[in-house]
């Protein structure tokens, strides 16, 4: 299998999302990648127990892509060797009527993971910049002051929201959340073929919505504004990645390799050392044990 080296997916100048590849070979079969994918996930879910007896850490992971990159299979993948107290999932839907009550933030902050946990985000705070750049009115159903009409809503105020969103990714940053921000980037072909496998299947067929379709028209939009998104908010403490999204089993790879290569850097990430008196007297305890009538 190719060696890989996980920086270059990695946001650190402005891009340009057409210039920059679906598609990245491992030069490995299948079954290989399958393989290598089994051990990575092993060692991240050791990592995240450690992570647990550590106490310091929290690790939040967002994923954003276009319909059918793969999010919610990606997500099963990488993450099924975790205890399943470790990993907690958030998949941010139509915002409700009590999340409308509040800030855009608000529901992604209460959905942020523990100290000791993972928390997975699919889709993310980054609809706010996303959806509602191409569907604008959506805006006004925050009912935020001084928004009344589409019109109100200038160039100003989504500059002023890219500046909360870094605000909100380097506060909890800094208060002790590692966060990675993955873009799963599609080829819009790969799409058509996977709409169309949505159809063809009957056990996919509830997938599908016509809503895709219309969606898949606003493509040129979507890739304008994920672009500037990233390009605006992939910062030190939450950078961005990009990762090659036209076959599942690499992108998941591509994923769960990012993820422990940049883990493992946290060197003060390990278990407490015994309390000393408690030490002192394992072999008391261990001889109580084995002198125990069954």
């Amino acid at each position: 299998m190719k060696k890989i080296d996980h920086s270059e997916f990695k946001v650190s100048e402005k891009i340009q999302l057409k210039n920059i590849k679906t598609k990245f070979d491992l030069n490995a079969s299948e079954d290989k990648i399958k393989d290598e994918m089994k051990e990575i996930r092993k060692d991240l879910g050791d990592w995240q127990d450690t992570l647990y007896a550590h106490g310091k850490y929290s690790v939040l992971i967002c994923l954003q892509g276009t319909d059918t990159a793969g999010k919610d299979s990606l997500i099963r993948e990488v993450f099924k060797d975790f205890n399943s107290r470790g990993v907690v999932v958030h998949s941010f839907k139509t915002p409700s009527e009590k999340e409308l009550k509040h800030d855009y933030l608000w529901r992604h902050y209460i959905a942020l993971p523990e100290r000791g946990k993972f928390g997975v985000f699919n889709r993310t705070h980054y609809e706010n910049v996303l959806v509602t750049r191409v569907h604008p009115e959506y805006i006004l159903n925050e009912n935020i002051p001084g928004i009344n009409t589409t019109s109100d809503i200038t160039e100003d105020f989504w500059e002023k929201r890219f500046e909360q969103i870094r605000d909100f990714e380097q506060h909890i940053a800094e208060n002790g959340t590692i966060i990675f921000k993955f873009f799963l980037h599609l080829s819009k072909e790969e799409q058509r073929q996977r709409l169309l496998r949505r159809l063809d299947k009957p056990n996919k067929n509830w997938k599908f919505s016509p809503g895709d379709l219309k969606e898949r028209k606003l493509w040129d939009e979507y890739q304008k504004y994920y672009q500037e998104a990233i390009n605006k908010t992939s910062t030190h403490d939450a950078p961005w990645y990009i990762i090659p999204a036209d076959d599942k089993d690499t992108a998941r790879y591509l994923v769960a390799k990012t993820l422990f290569s940049e883990l493992i850097k946290y060197k003060d990430v390990k278990e407490p050392e015994l309390d000393p008196k408690i030490k002192k007297n394992i072999d008391e305890y261990r001889e109580q044990l084995k002198s125990e009538k069954n």
